[in-house]
């Protein structure tokens, strides 16, 4: 998430996702207009993504991602600047609350300001309700659903998602002087002090990774009993999605966490699946 000095051709029209991606499966499948929205809140996610990871000295990631909010809110008052108006329409056509987008940008801040070292867990569910489930309750009003159980499932499969990216990502995310794991967790173990080195290192670091997993199994739960509940025109989507990073949970619980991690990537079979399973409505 990298602050850049100037606007990006990718922050200036929307991007599309990696054709290879569960994002990319579950969007394509949406009618043009949902679609199109998606990959302009996607779009936005992702330059401020870039922003906050690759954006070059700290001071000139937080002036960038100032600008971002300030774009944010001109979009709101009627002049949005040429890098928000993929966003117009989606805004006006679905009722896209600036409060999500600008809460995406303050998740982003988080890492941008300092590299996230073993947040309190408080912190980390800050962290994932401004990374993930800001996007996830910008979705949900594209995708359809009611008010209070949109907001719910973004809540739930918001943090479900983004535990998994936290527990599939942490040797990347060591290498970047981060560690995503939760203090209380590592205090638990021992780890009073913990840097990104020496959590890798633990030998008990499975306990904290496990317990993380039943927390995202928790919330992975919680979510299919809201799209069970809901119109499954309005929940095609997420329930892509669920389902395609719940294989990822699952093969990361098989693998185990011990070094060496292998990557955990699904096969082409089982997102197969997941797309004849639940892409038709």
């Amino acid at each position: 998430m990298t602050a850049l000095a100037a606007p990006s051709p990718a922050a200036e029209a929307p991007a599309l996702p990696a054709a290879g991606s569960s994002f990319y499966a579950a969007m394509r499948l949406l009618p043009a207009a949902q679609r199109d929205a998606m990959y302009a809140v996607y779009a936005f996610c992702r330059a401020v993504d870039d922003v906050a990871d690759d954006g070059g000295a700290r001071e000139v990631r937080a002036a960038e991602l100032d600008r971002w909010r300030a774009d944010i809110d001109a979009l709101y008052a009627g002049n949005p600047p040429p890098r928000t108006r993929p966003l117009v329409e989606p805004v006006r056509r679905y009722g896209l609350r600036r409060e999500d987008f600008q809460a995406v940008i303050d998740g982003m801040a988080m890492d941008a300001e300092a590299d996230i070292v073993a947040p309190d867990a408080a912190t980390l569910d800050l962290y994932c309700d401004r990374v993930a489930s800001a996007v996830g309750r910008l979705s949900v009003r594209i995708f359809g659903m009611a008010e209070g159980p949109g907001r719910e499932l973004a809540h739930h499969l918001g943090r479900a998602l983004q535990l998994t990216n936290i527990l599939r990502d942490i040797d990347e995310d060591a290498a970047r002087g981060r560690l995503y794991l939760p203090r209380e967790r590592l205090a638990g173990i021992g780890l009073d002090r913990p840097t990104p080195e020496a959590a890798l290192r633990h030998p008990r670091l499975g306990e904290v990774c496990a317990a993380l997993a039943a927390e995202a199994d928790a919330h992975y739960r919680a979510s299919w009993r809201i799209i069970a509940a809901a119109p499954r025109r309005a929940t095609k989507a997420p329930r892509i999605m669920a389902a395609a990073y719940r294989l990822i949970l699952d093969g990361l619980l098989a693998r185990g966490w011990a070094a060496p991690r292998a990557r955990v990537k699904p096969g082409k079979l089982k997102l197969a699946g997941v797309l004849l399973r639940h892409g038709i409505v």
